[in-house]
């Protein structure tokens, strides 16, 4: 067990939650399934790539805010588009700057390395651009983060 590990509390859509996570991302699955003694799911321990999570079925009193997020590394627009697609589907919604919220409200950052490589470039005038050309995004393009990098 991970010596930090994120607890997301739900209501009784946990499983629905958790399955919807794992299928999302590739290199994901289900450790274990804890259940309350009439049988419901209590908790579910799940990982999505390298980082391990705790669904807790705690009931309706708390919701997911954009205090918290989870920023998802992307290597291109291909993982972008998909991840940005499939988490704002059914109900999701697009935010600015890389930022969605997903129907089950938990809130997301799809950011492609492509965006990262750019802010930290070496040319401090064309990462002003990039982050200027980010500002106007919701989903990042990485081919508009690069001209703008670039000066085009």
């Amino acid at each position: 067990m991970p010596k930090i590990m994120p607890c997301l509390w739900i209501d009784d859509r946990i499983e629905e939650m958790v399955n919807f996570y794992v299928k999302t991302f590739k290199d994901a699955e289900i450790h274990k399934v804890d259940r309350y003694p009439d049988g419901r799911v209590l908790t579910i321990t799940f990982r999505l790539r390298d980082q391990e999570f705790m669904a807790l079925n705690g009931g309706p009193q708390f919701k997911f805010t954009e205090a918290i997020s989870f920023t998802v590394d992307c290597d291109g627009q291909e993982e972008v588009d998909y991840l940005w697609d499939t988490l704002v589907a059914d109900g999701g919604e697009e935010s600015q700057c890389a930022w969605l919220k997903d129907k089950y409200g938990l809130s997301w950052q799809i950011v492609p390395r492509q965006l990262t490589q750019a802010l930290a470039g070496s040319d401090r005038a064309g990462a002003g651009r990039a982050m200027q050309a980010m500002f106007q995004m919701k989903k990042i393009i990485v081919a508009d983060i690069e001209k703008a990098y670039a000066g085009r």
